[in-house]
């Protein structure tokens, strides 16, 4: 049995990436935003047999939220298995956090990459961590994440994508073997979540597309020497992301507004 936390668990590929692994024999640490949800997605997850659940409550787009919910898990758990930085968000426009931040930035860059670095002392190097990222991507401008602008969803989203992509490398380079396997997936394109009905209004593939290839980078062979890569699973493999995610400066300056970000901030 693997403990797995995965961010943004009571709908979407979240839920149904959840409900795989339970299927499977594990225990899924399940995280959403408001109580009521957490608690609806948890009663759906007790009818199945196999794994255990327990269930956590945070507001990703607070730092102080993030911390937070690194010390909950860590007063249950001495070790953590895997985590799936899963959450995010697409369609609110420009929405600025407590912190002063742009919620898309917050959500979808900084959120996972400060709740990772919280997180590696009980990941240890045997650990996995599997990012969500997109086939939208698009060049980052580091000023738009340590500040609010105006920009369009779709550009933001595209933007914030990449630079969770420019991160994995980095990170994953920086710890070596020192640190967990640190991935960064596309789990294919338009599948039936909330975020792309609202975003652009179809129904979208089966979910499960995305949750078998989470499970895969969480548990299979095939990734245990996949730190640092992009899989694209519009494809079905491996491949190479954005240029500027291959870009050695860009990704520097990227990984130090948000280490400047969090210094500031927390």
């Amino acid at each position: 049995m693997k403990t797995i936390l995965i961010t943004g668990s009571t709908d979407g590929i979240g839920l149904a990436t959840a409900k795989m692994l339970i299927k499977q024999g594990h225990k899924v640490l399940l995280h959403g935003r408001t109580p009521a949800k957490v608690e609806a997605a948890k009663r759906e997850l007790s009818v199945l047999a196999g794994g255990e659940i327990e269930s956590y409550v945070a507001d990703l787009s607070k730092i102080s939220a993030v911390e937070n919910l690194v010390t909950a898990v860590a007063e249950m758990h001495g070790k953590l298995d895997i985590l799936i930085n899963n959450a995010g968000v697409f369609k609110m426009g420009l929405v600025v956090t407590e912190d002063g931040l742009d919620t898309r930035f917050m959500v979808n860059t900084i959120a996972p990459y400060l709740l990772t670095q919280r997180l590696l002392p009980l990941l240890g190097s045997k650990g996995r961590v599997v990012n969500l990222s997109s086939a939208a991507q698009a060049p980052v401008d580091p000023g738009a994440i340590a500040k609010p602008r105006n920009l369009d969803d779709g550009t933001a989203y595209a933007m914030s994508k990449l630079a969770l992509t420019m991160w994995t490398r980095v990170l994953a380079e920086k710890l070596g073997n020192d640190g967990p396997m640190i991935v960064a997936v596309n789990p294919k394109s338009l599948l039936g979540s909330k975020m792309v009905r609202d975003a652009y209004g179809v129904t979208g593939g089966d979910l499960n597309i995305g949750a078998d290839i989470l499970c895969r980078a969480a548990l299979s062979d095939e990734f245990a020497d996949a730190s640092g890569k992009y899989f694209d699973n519009d494809i079905g493999r491996f491949s190479s992301p954005h240029p500027d995610a291959l870009n050695p400066g860009l990704c520097a300056e990227l990984v130090a507004t948000v280490e400047k970000i969090l210094a500031e901030k927390t």
